[in-house]
């Protein structure tokens, strides 16, 4: 229900604040502070990707747990498609989510209303090791009659 709110609420927010703005400062001038922002935001998502790509790399290599590199780059890709979105709203949510407190305390917020249940890091068996993993369960038809092989005959068939 909340995401239909939202469809339905952020077109309505976005053109009522161009109608706005666009007749406060012009048409250009409007069309311009979109074009910058949405420049800028790529440019800010760019760099903040990188670092937290950076980061995540780091919680890997440490063995530590990765979940709050993996929300913060969730957050900045987010951000980064609002800020493609052109309006100003969605552009002032977007640089929001480019601050690195404002996506601590959102991190911490979600956190709070998540309870994990299981996390575990490294590599292992998924299946125990069975004795004998030799045998290949398979479906075969005999078939009967002087046909001449078309093909040299494979390791698996009899002769």
């Amino acid at each position: 229900m909340w995401l239909l709110i939202a469809f339905i609420a952020v077109p309505l927010i976005e053109i009522a604040l161009f109608i706005q703005v666009g007749g406060f400062i012009g048409l250009w001038p409007t069309l311009a502070i979109v074009l910058v922002t949405a420049i800028l935001g790529s440019w800010l998502v760019r760099q903040q990707g990188a670092r937290e790509i950076a980061k995540l790399q780091s919680t890997f290599s440490q063995l530590n747990d990765p979940t709050e590199p993996l929300a913060n780059g969730a957050m900045i890709i987010f951000a980064g498609a609002l800020l493609l979105t052109p309006g100003f709203f969605t552009d002032a949510i977007g640089f929001a989510l480019l601050v690195p407190k404002l996506r601590a305390a959102a991190f911490q917020w979600a956190k709070s209303k998540i309870k994990v249940q299981k996390f575990s890091m490294g590599t292992g068996p998924s299946q125990p090791h069975r004795p004998d993993d030799r045998v290949i369960d398979g479906e075969f038809e005999e078939v009967s009659g002087a046909k001449s092989p078309t093909h040299k005959p494979s390791e698996w068939t009899r002769h």
